[in-house]
């Protein structure tokens, strides 16, 4: 699930976990409304919240059996054990919540959302300021569960992690699902190719219109090789030395943008 700040992703996420109620309509978690059969709908969830929350009086094997038992299971260590092993938090068993890094804390919320083995996974932007290491161990066991038959819904600024990770993608903006599609089908919408390249100069008027620029990158579409012939030549004319030139396939990021903008334009 993508979209700009404020779009509505949390509040979404509020409203299936119950912390929200819809002003309108009816949500249903695999067939339990949230609000009718509030019980059913929390046991089918376990969520990853953006915010680190947890309680400074229990070290991380307490808290988990804790989490544990609101949902009513019992005797389950050695489930506690595989989440804490598949975490790397095995070390981190017997420590203070206190003592814990943003990191680690952030890997006890993923075991506290899924000690109760929800078939249903919601994980509203886990890796947000987060290390490589957590994201890769955090990315390899969420993939293992998938596959296992967890669904997964992932709401991140990370579009490189959706792109590798999702098969379907909603796009939401001012609270509206303005793009839902397959990855696959969502990719072959970009028909165009992606002039990129790096720069220090000001780029012509003509080219800077079509250009999105990030510090020294710059990346344009281009249709064809005539569109790419003419963009070199005008930043030749402009007496821009481009470096590092390349051509890519347009990716999830290009057709997020694209579709931001088509709606900013009041597009379809």
């Amino acid at each position: 699930m993508l979209g700009p700040n404020g779009a509505g992703k949390t509040t979404l996420i509020s409203i299936l976990a119950g912390l929200a109620k819809a002003t309108g309509g009816s949500v249903k978690v695999l067939g339990h409304d949230v609000q009718g059969d509030f019980a059913a709908a929390r046991r089918s969830l376990g969520v990853v919240p953006q915010e680190l929350v947890f309680d400074p009086f229990f070290n991380v094997r307490e808290t988990l059996r804790i989490q544990s038992g609101y949902f009513g299971v019992k005797n389950n260590d050695a489930w506690i054990d595989e989440l804490l092993e598949s975490l790397g938090l095995a070390d981190k068993a017997s420590s203070n919540m206190r003592q814990l890094s943003g990191g680690m804390k952030r890997r006890v919320l993923v075991a506290q959302a899924l000690v109760h083995k929800p078939p249903i996974i919601v994980l509203d932007e886990p890796t947000a300021g987060v290390d490589v290491e957590l994201r890769q161990t955090l990315w390899h066991f969420v993939a293992r569960l998938n596959r296992e038959g967890h669904t997964v819904l992932l709401t991140t600024h990370y579009l490189e992690e959706a792109e590798a990770l999702c098969n379907r993608v909603a796009m939401l903006k001012h609270g509206n699902v303005v793009k839902l599609s397959s990855m696959s089908d969502l990719l072959k919408t970009a028909t165009s190719n992606v002039l990129q390249f790096k720069t220090d100069g000001a780029l012509p008027a003509a080219v800077e219109v079509r250009a999105r620029v990030t510090g020294r990158i710059v990346q344009i579409p281009a249709q064809d090789a005539g569109d790419v012939e003419q963009l070199l030549a005008a930043l030749r004319e402009g007496g821009v030395m481009p470096e590092d030139v390349e051509i890519r396939r347009a990716d999830l990021e290009d057709v997020f943008i694209h579709v931001m903008n088509e709606q900013q334009g009041g597009g379809a």
